[in-house]
């Protein structure tokens, strides 16, 4: 599709129907469409967090917060030798930001940031993105954070495109392109909210609730 067509309500419907945009590279003007065969999906209620993450959780120094730097968390995620993130791209996810459709979780280090993960939602359904880490298990435990807080808004799907060795460490599993267009067909039927009323989790709650 020539990209100066696609529009954030078409990026919209895209993901309502259950199809995603990338591009080949950065500096790739064009960008496709895809919709895997096979679905990599994180389960809200089978995050797992090993040992380590959760000594990690429970004693780093760092500070996480959402939606206080969407911008600068799509850039990092970009910021690879390889990414599918074009400036169109990064243009309608921060339009999806703007109109509240898309979201961040940032982890920081003092003032620095160290990690983090961003996505779209739609219904109950949470469309992950990419994440990026510069601290080892930052992007881990951003996702910790982002299971926690997708539970606690009432959503029902965390779609993560594909499966990685990453994400199945983590609980993710992989399912058919059939049986995911049935579970966003019924996570479109609802609505949630990223940011609950008087949400504000401990680190103790985010562990306890794996």
């Amino acid at each position: 599709m020539t990209t100066n067509a696609i529009t954030p309500d078409i990026l919209l419907r895209a993901y309502a129907a259950g199809i995603f945009p990338m591009a080949e590279r950065r500096d790739d003007p064009e960008i496709h469409w895809v919709d895997p065969r096979r679905r990599g999906v994180l389960p809200l209620d089978g995050f797992h967090i090993s040992r380590s993450l959760r000594r990690r959780i429970l004693t780093a120094p760092w500070r996480v917060t959402a939606d206080t730097a969407f911008a600068a968390t799509v850039d990092s995620c970009a910021d690879r030798d390889e990414t599918w993130i074009n400036d169109t791209i990064f243009s309608l996810y921060m339009a999806l930001h703007h109109r509240g459709h898309a979201h961040s979780i940032e982890v920081w280090e003092d003032d620095t940031l160290i990690g983090g993960v961003y996505g779209v939602t739609l219904g109950t359904a949470f469309f992950g993105e990419s994440m990026f880490s510069r601290r080892t298990d930052a992007s881990k435990l951003a996702l910790a954070y982002a299971v926690h807080r997708l539970r606690a808004g009432g959503f029902t799907l965390f779609d993560t495109q594909f499966l990685t060795p990453h994400l199945r460490s983590l609980g993710g599993i992989e399912i058919t392109r059939a049986d995911y267009h049935r579970r966003l067909a019924a996570a479109l039927q609802s609505t949630a909210r990223f940011h609950p009323p008087g949400y504000s989790p401990a680190p103790s709650d985010v562990v306890s609730s794996a």
